[in-house]
């Protein structure tokens, strides 16, 4: 699928590329509305509403995947609550073969991900991720999201990468798109980032439900 003596890096997602994105559905999709529910004396249905209109404000931009921001926007203890869910935590069953691969191939292994610095350590702690990685950056680092330019240029200069010799995996197209509006060279899309929910289809991207399939052009390097 990829030439790989082109590839020197291969930049990774997290959630929904190497961890199973049911953890974070979960939570924002059915344990945030019951705690909203609660906390304001409103139905379900209300809460789920609020919820839905609040995400949809700031949908891409860096609030949207910020800990400290829905912490003060709901009113919740966000943090605590990712605690008490944290065993639905778990790694895709095919991200450690693909990983371990990629070292086998003397390709670097960075981790660009969207996900709090909060939410990333909690998510390090209940999985062996970081074995498979050899740098990790959140974007709050950078202050932008993946979907900005500017996110992409911060990580190009922090990591002294080749951006036309880089692979980047994710589960979304437009984080996909903007990565190759900036420069790099491969893109590779996950179909199955939640293994509860019908796979995603992409348009423009080549994408795949196991990193099996790529194990063999790899080892044969």
């Amino acid at each position: 699928m990829f030439p790989w003596y082109k590839i020197d890096t291969v930049l990774l997602d997290m959630d929904g590329t190497l961890l199973d994105l049911h953890f974070d559905n979960h939570f924002w999709l059915h344990i945030v509305p019951e705690q909203l529910s609660i906390q304001r004396q409103i139905s379900l249905d209300e809460a789920n509403k609020l919820a839905k209109q609040a995400c949809y404000d700031v949908v891409g931009t860096l609030d949207w995947y910020c800990l400290d921001y829905w912490q003060r926007h709901l009113k919740l203890d966000i943090l605590a609550l990712h605690h008490a869910s944290a065993d639905r935590i778990k790694l895709r069953q095919d991200s450690m073969p693909f990983l371990q691969a990629l070292a086998g191939a003397n390709k670097q292994r960075i981790l660009f991900t969207n996900a709090h610095p909060q939410s990333l350590a909690l998510k390090l702690t209940h999985t062996n991720l970081a074995d498979g990685l050899d740098d990790m950056l959140s974007s709050h680092e950078s202050g932008y999201p993946k979907e900005h330019p500017q996110f992409w240029q911060y990580a190009f200069n922090k990591f002294n990468v080749d951006p036309s010799r880089c692979l980047f995996i994710d589960d979304s197209e437009v984080i996909l798109a903007a990565s190759k509006k900036a420069g790099v060279g491969y893109q590779l899309g996950i179909k199955n980032p939640d293994s509860q929910k019908p796979q995603l289809e992409f348009a423009n991207f080549p994408a795949i439900t196991d990193y099996h399939l790529l194990l063999q052009t790899l080892q044969a390097i």
